[in-house]
């Protein structure tokens, strides 16, 4: 069969299976739901993100690394579950599997494809009103890049003695270069005595000197290529590592960049990596860019992990949450949060929390019930493992299928032998209404049922706030709803009737294994690990 027509009956039986929405019922093939309320989406930069590492995503041509056709090809899937937004981790031309040292700023790595492949997956994500944002890769380059192997080349041909003419070699203000190995992220240029540069991550990264002008101008061209192509949105790797940890100069770097690509594209949305702690993240908002990684929320340890299993408590996020609408807001008023659970450079959230699915549903709800844009990692949907340290590890082939392996992706070499999943692949997970998958469909369609939980200003209502349990309200323009929370292992009893909530009434629901929430009397039943939304009635 041609591909077209496999794709044809891919989308066939993936409506059928997945028209409705919370106690997760299948009767022949349709998932239905209580509650089910209409979508409302809102065409903005609030989105729902989907993390892809092609490498390991799908491959369209059988040779085992996935590719950009391959992304075509899984796009009904993307949209199927309910993501509206698609992150792409490095796709230009590299030498190494993960490509974020790249060699070409303006071009398609070869193994994913070519530039025509790009202008189709542009077109074809926005026919599904899907945005796309690609990783941009500015701190280093790799040290095959013409603009270092130049400036190499050109030290090497200096008399003793000699200082470099930046009239004669230009590239040579490109780099941070220093005739003293300054720290141990220093690397001695090859075959050359006495002349060293900066790697921050490794000796085949050479971090640019984003304080060149010239290097600016370079990179300003990057982005006009991209985003005449079609492209919405940068992720912006290594931010808090322009200059090593140096805030204000990093934030600057951002504030210049954000602000060349939003006048090319008012519309146009960052997100950057600032791996360190809550006061630093809020600091890089202060660029007036949108958003930046929680990494307070995300990672095995981070609130909405330990939340999910028990070590914290609701009343613990609803705190954190103020704080970041607090924090993040006195930076830029526009902030938009970017929370996850884990991401590629980490142990995956299965094995975070044990494989426990009841857990890995809770994290999931909650992160589909934060403000701002959340980031899935593909195949957390379906619980997928990871091994050890290596980052190769993290980033194994997608599970499609047991049985069907066509599309398949070899994993990178150097990945750990023998990781299993727990969890089924998503053909089986698809058929099942208590499936993880069929729990992150339904979390993230009450997102798009409910445009206050992305946009909302929260307020916390303390009369319900108790340990475990917890309540929320959030107010966008001019509509407001109340989150409650029941993490606790056991039922929960809330009574709503003698609060600000009084009279309002279940709008949706996500609940562990199709268990039902009811309110009678203004007795909220909440099962263990349970999400509620209320709404006064229209």
């Amino acid at each position: 069969m041609r591909k077209t027509g496999c794709l044809l009956l891919v989308l066939v039986l993936l409506t059928g299976l997945c028209s409705g929405c919370a106690d997760g019922k299948i009767t022949k093939n349709k998932i239905s739901y209580d509650y089910e309320q209409e979508l409302h989406i809102i065409d903005d930069n609030y989105r729902n993100y989907y993390e892809i590492f092609v490498y390991s995503f799908y491959d369209s041509d059988g040779n085992g690394i996935g590719d950009l056709q391959g992304v075509i090809q899984k796009l009904d899937y993307v949209e199927y579950m309910g993501f509206n937004g698609i992150w792409l981790m490095p796709i230009m031309q590299s030498n190494t599997y993960h490509k974020y040292d790249v060699l070409d700023y303006k071009s398609i790595d070869r193994s994913y494809g070519n530039i025509e492949d790009f202008k189709q997956l542009v077109e074809e994500c926005h026919k599904r009103g899907i945005r796309l944002v690609i990783d941009m890769v500015i701190n280093h380059t790799a040290s095959g890049h013409p603009w270092f192997k130049e400036a190499c080349d050109y030290l090497r041909g200096l008399e003793k003695g000699q200082e470099p003419d930046l009239t004669e070699c230009p590239y040579v203000g490109y780099y941070n270069f220093a005739k003293e190995k300054v720290n141990n992220t220093y690397y001695p240029v090859s075959g050359l005595q006495g002349w060293y540069y900066e790697g921050s991550f490794w000796s085949e990264m050479p971090d640019l000197n984003l304080n060149n002008e010239e290097v600016r101008k370079e990179l300003e061209e990057v982005a006009d290529f991209w985003i005449d192509l079609g492209v919405d949105g940068f992720r912006m790797d290594a931010a808090a590592h322009f200059t090593e940890y140096d805030n204000g100069a990093n934030t600057e770097v951002l504030k210049w960049f954000f602000g060349y690509c939003k006048e090319k594209n008012p519309d146009f949305y960052m997100v950057s990596e600032v791996w360190a702690g809550l006061s630093s993240i809020a600091q890089y908002y202060g660029s007036q860019s949108q958003s930046m990684f929680n990494f307070d929320a995300g990672q095995a340890e981070g609130i909405l992990a330990s939340v999910a299993k028990g070590s914290k408590k609701a009343v613990d996020l609803v705190e954190r949450m103020l704080t970041y609408q607090t924090e993040f807001s006195a930076q830029n008023e526009n902030y938009i949060d970017a929370p996850f659970l884990t991401n590629h450079d980490m142990v995956r959230i299965s094995n975070a929390l044990a494989n426990k699915e009841d857990n890995l549903k809770m994290a999931a709800g909650l992160l589909m019930m934060m403000n701002g844009n959340p980031f899935v990692y593909y195949g957390e949907e379906i619980g997928m493992a990871s091994k050890g340290t290596k980052d190769e590890s993290k980033r194994i082939a997608m599970f499609w299928s047991e049985k069907n392996t066509e599309g398949m992706t070899r994993n990178p070499s150097g990945a750990d032998l023998g990781i299993k999943s727990a969890f089924a692949a998503v053909d089986e997970q698809e058929k099942d209404g208590h499936s993880l998958l069929n729990y992150y469909r339904r979390a993230i369609r009450l997102r798009n049922e409910n445009p206050e939980i992305a946009r909302g200003t929260i307020a916390k209502i303390a009369s319900l706030c108790n340990g475990h349990q917890a309540a929320i309200t959030k107010t966008w323009e001019g509509s407001t709803i109340a989150i409650i929370y029941n993490t606790a292992a056991e039922d929960a009893e809330i009574n709503i009737g003698a609060s600000e909530l009084e009279g309002m009434e279940i709008r949706g629901y996500l609940t562990l294994n199709g268990e039902k929430i009811t309110l009678k009397n203004g007795i909220l039943k909440m099962p263990a690990k349970s999400i509620c939304i209320l709404k006064q009635g229209e």
